[in-house]
């Protein structure tokens, strides 16, 4: 037996909130009808169960879960009792770590344990989205195609993640290389030519001077400024563990040009993406709009997502609760609206999020174009500026400068 949360409305359309037991969602249902309430939501009250060292590892990748669903989903199909599913899957799993998890998840199912119950003992694996959605499966007969749903949700979320990932990767990956060739440069080369201006005395350009004189302070003071930029680093990690710190970096995140419009685009398109499998698969409108707002940890989308879902479940609908908030754009609500008018609202938010799945695609495109030229000038101009620095004597004394 399980504990619910229930939300309901009395036959004065009052709201009223509380507790029951049940083997499952349509126990605590029948119970509600049978008392002339009407049903908001239901949700499954996390209970404290036994966790393994497996419950504390990271989550495992969306490409690894889409592919888990799409095996359980063909099999499943094909007749297959899901212990023996996953009994067979568990085998061919190239990670040690959810191989063992199916495991035990086969074995908890053979003891009369429900399937998302087993899951649940890995929130670190399992989340709350694949656990509402294999639950709604569950409880509705449904499971194959919830499987096969959340399959097409995975695949198309890890397409995603590779977008962002590679709009981030490619700067991150310039600037180190820039961070190797100074290094480089200034251990193997600047040292040879310190050597040969020796010789020159005083003789030497201001430029270089000045070249030598930074060259210097950055060599006798290396230790310092490493264990300072260290310090720095984890300051700013420890600043952001804090209330005022993620309000900050969340603020920070959102206002960056370029990366903002990226950040926020992402997550409206995994918004509508998540809202429609879950809402498809059964999972009540509060309790997608709970999940999403875990999957965020930016500070203001999630005080915008709550705000919302507070809203509707005071009765007021989706499309105006969204439009309440400053985060969801108005061709969004528009359609929202649309989509609730028409009955046709998991449809719709499908749709919006390959809008602005092609609209991350277009700010990567806009950043790496725009960062291509920068960093290329970036890196000419400090490879130029030490090589003009160490060269600029040699030409002096060669009879470059005024004949």
């Amino acid at each position: 037996m399980s504990e619910y949360r229930y939300t309901a409305r009395d036959f004065a359309g009052m709201q009223i909130q509380g507790m029951l037991t049940g083997a499952n969602e349509m126990e605590v249902l029948d119970w509600l009808r049978e008392h002339d309430y009407t049903p908001v939501s239901i949700e499954l009250v996390a209970q404290k169960v036994k966790r393994t060292w497996i419950s504390h590892q990271k989550p495992v990748r969306s490409e690894d879960l889409a592919s888990l669903c799409w095996q359980l989903h063909t099999m499943l199909e094909g007749g297959v009792p899901i212990t023996e599913a996953l009994d067979t899957i568990s085998e061919d799993v190239d990670q040690s770590r959810l191989s063992k998890v199916l495991q035990s998840v086969s074995e908890s199912m053979k003891t009369g344990e429900s399937f998302h119950e087993s899951l649940a003992r890995y929130p670190q694996i399992f989340n709350g989205l694949f656990c509402s959605m294999i639950r709604s499966g569950e409880v509705g007969g449904t499971l194959t195609t919830v499987l096969q749903r959340a399959s097409r949700f995975y695949d198309q979320r890890d397409a995603l993640q590779r977008k962002v990932k590679k709009a981030l990767a490619y700067p991150m990956f310039v600037i180190c290389f820039i961070l190797v060739v100074v290094i480089a440069m200034m251990i193997f080369v600047v040292p040879r030519f310190e050597a040969i201006f020796e010789s020159f005395g005083n003789k030497l350009p201001a430029f270089t001077r000045s070249f030598m004189a930074f060259y210097h302070l950055m060599a006798d003071h290396l230790l310092t400024m490493i264990i300072g930029a260290a310090a720095v680093v984890v300051g700013l990690i420890l600043f952001g563990k804090t209330r005022t710190g993620l309000r900050c970096y969340s603020w920070i995140g959102l206002k960056t040009p370029f990366i903002g419009n990226l950040y926020r685009f992402a997550f409206l398109a995994m918004y509508g993406q998540t809202v429609s499998t879950l809402l498809t698969s059964g999972v009540s409108i509060l309790e997608a709009h709970d999940i999403v707002e875990s999957m965020t940890r930016n500070n203001f989308i999630q005080k915008a997502i709550r705000h919302t879902r507070e809203q509707i479940s005071e009765g007021i609908g989706v499309a105006t609760s969204m439009a309440n908030t400053a985060l969801f754009p108005r061709l969004l609500t528009r359609m929202v609206q649309v989509g609730e008018d028409s009955g046709s609202l998991p449809g719709v938010l499908d749709r919006t999020s390959v809008y602005y799945e092609k609209k991350v695609d277009m700010t990567v495109s806009t950043i790496i174009t725009l960062l291509e030229p920068t960093l290329i000038i970036l890196v000419g101009g400090i490879v130029l500026t030490i090589l003009l620095a160490l060269y600029l004597p040699v030409f002096s004394m060669s009879g470059f400068q005024g004949g």
